[in-house]
């Protein structure tokens, strides 16, 4: 429920900044990007759920990250009415710079996991992993898509962006 009252506000936001026709695909385009974000914090919570993992510590700087991925692609979104390269491109470079980091300590935590003995926990874990991944995969798809619509809209060189 809360996933789709977030999706309505999302579509919201997008509609009044997007106003070409060809713009209506751009924000199908957003909100589908959104959406599998949404969907991948779902299936993160379902196993979390399922595999009975309530503490989350050891998870705690790959949460952070993914936190912050969130707010710069946010405050990219939120930019668009301004149309300014100066605020939106440094987010989009946020997102990869950050989507780069969860990917290297997820490969560093697999690493440490895999030298222990107890299988069930390295599966278990691992999974978790991999959901965690695909959150920060989903951001970064997204922030390549704010990249594109703001380039297409406002025809930006791709030397611009990092």
């Amino acid at each position: 429920m809360q996933a789709r009252k977030l999706k309505a506000k999302n579509m919201g936001q997008l509609l009044d900044v997007f106003i070409t026709p060809y713009d209506k695909e751009s924000i199908y385009r957003m909100i589908t990007q959104l959406d599998w974000v949404t969907l991948s914090v779902k299936h993160f919570v379902l196993e979390t759920d399922l595999y009975d993992i309530h503490e989350l510590a050891e998870y705690e700087p790959i949460l952070r990250t993914l936190a912050t991925m969130a707010i710069a692609l946010e405050k990219g979104i939120a930019s668009l009415p301004s149309k300014t390269l100066g605020i939106i491109a440094p987010k989009i470079d946020q997102v990869h710079d950050l989507y780069d980091e969860v990917v290297e300590t997820c490969a560093k935590t697999t690493a440490t996991l895999l030298a222990q003995d107890d299988i069930k926990h390295i599966i278990r874990h691992k999974d978790i992993l991999l959901q965690l991944k695909e959150i920060a995969k989903r951001l970064h798809i997204s922030a390549n898509t704010l990249e594109l619509e703001f380039r297409v809209s406002n025809i930006v060189p791709p030397y611009i962006f990092g």
